[in-house]
């Protein structure tokens, strides 16, 4: 009996450093990679000022084509929503919209994912002579949940992979017109 209360014991103080050693993790999960584009601001802006368009390019797509897609407000720009569907646990279900748009500058989305919480991504297009150098970002606010704190250390890994493929995505797309 006593073997059991000391293991107990152990176990809800390895349980409580956890939870402490949470709240000196970040508060906030960011990712960002970019890519240069051998075109100007003006090709590559359609392509990520209209979730119809991201659909030509997504990383996530090819996961599961059998995704239910549904599209609302304006065909681009700020109100340009996605609504997303799928049983694959690596896509999901959500809904995306533009919040912000400057045209061949930056765009600016807002991410609910559900009960897995909100975010927000951007895509920011930088002129570099006759190219433009892309930036996709995401940052999403973990809040106080410890166990969101602990994921909030893998998202690099878990995203950026998918942000490099849906970047090469789109400078094929652009570069080529396929």
């Amino acid at each position: 009996m006593r073997f059991i209360k000391r293991i107990l014991l152990i176990l809800f103080t390895l349980v409580l450093v956890l939870i402490g050693v949470s709240y000196l993790l970040p508060g906030k999960a960011e990712v960002s990679r970019n890519i240069t584009i051998d075109a100007p601001a003006s090709a590559i802006f359609p392509y990520v000022n209209s979730m119809q368009e991201t659909e030509k390019w997504s990383p996530w797509l090819a996961r599961d084509p059998e995704t239910k897609l549904s599209y609302s407000g304006p065909e681009a720009g700020v109100g340009n929503t996605l609504r997303w569907s799928s049983e694959h646990r690596e896509v999901g279900s959500g809904t995306q919209e533009i919040v912000e748009s400057v045209p061949d500058q930056m765009v600016k989305t807002a991410l609910d994912f559900g009960q897995m919480g909100t975010a927000s991504a951007s895509f920011t297009l930088t002129p570099e002579g006759d190219q433009t150098q892309v930036t996709w970002g995401f940052d999403s606010d973990l809040g106080l949940n410890p166990m969101s704190r602990w994921m909030g250390l893998m998202m690099d890994k878990w995203v950026g992979g998918d942000y490099e493929r849906g970047l090469s995505k789109l400078k094929a797309l652009v570069e080529t017109g396929q």
